[in-house]
């Protein structure tokens, strides 16, 4: 009998419009590092939906088992067992074609933001994409009123934590070698950010 699996609402209304961008984007088949996997059913639809990737989850260590516990039940051979990575200590050597990431830039410090674009530019290869989902600000303005509410309950929660401005964002990306290529608009006020590293033939 398998282990009680952790489920999440939002994951499982929003997987099928990430879904539809992954596909788009993460094009070439290749080896995919989520970071922040959460519960593990994004990583589970994913890899299912796209046996051409090879999709490595990833998160803090407290949340592995519910992880493992959403692979052991799906048994895909393209999925691989959770890496420990927090993104204040020490990253993965390995490179990879593409990085996934959704709802984590608001719950971490700016200082954890900071390090999580800085990083990220030493797992990319040359030409690799990194995509990322979540509600975001434009112009240092909510686009919705909802928005808004939701960053006033991250900042009770954690005074550090909460919705990030795209152009302060886009700033990290592009000190890390990254240009923007593609931002989406998404269900209930998020968006998909996708940005391409360079290819290194300059």
């Amino acid at each position: 009998m398998s282990l009680e699996r952790p489920f999440s609402e939002s994951c499982e209304k929003n997987k099928e419009p990430i879904l539809a961008v992954l596909r788009d984007v993460f094009e070439r088949p290749g080896t995919v590092l989520e970071i922040g996997s959460g519960t593990g059913q994004h990583a589970v639809h994913f890899a299912r939906a796209m046996p051409e990737l090879v999709w490595q989850t990833s998160d803090l260590p407290t949340n592995l088992d519910a992880i493992r516990a959403w692979q052991d039940e799906a048994n895909l051979p393209n999925l691989l067992r959770p890496l420990s990575l927090d993104v204040s200590g020490i990253w993965p050597t390995k490179q990879f074609d593409y990085v996934f990431s959704a709802n984590t830039l608001h719950i971490m410090s700016w200082t954890e933001v900071v390090l999580f674009f800085a990083c990220v530019s030493t797992i990319l290869k040359p030409g690799a994409r990194l995509a990322v989902y979540g509600p975001f600000n434009y112009g240092s303005n909510y686009t919705s009123d909802s928005n808004a509410r939701f960053d006033e309950w991250l900042k009770s929660r954690d005074p550090h934590s909460g919705i990030r401005n795209f152009e302060h964002v886009d700033t990290l990306a592009q000190s890390a070698g990254l240009s923007l290529l593609t931002d989406i608009a998404m269900p209930a006020n998020n968006r998909t950010l996708v940005w391409e590293m360079a290819d290194g033939s300059l």
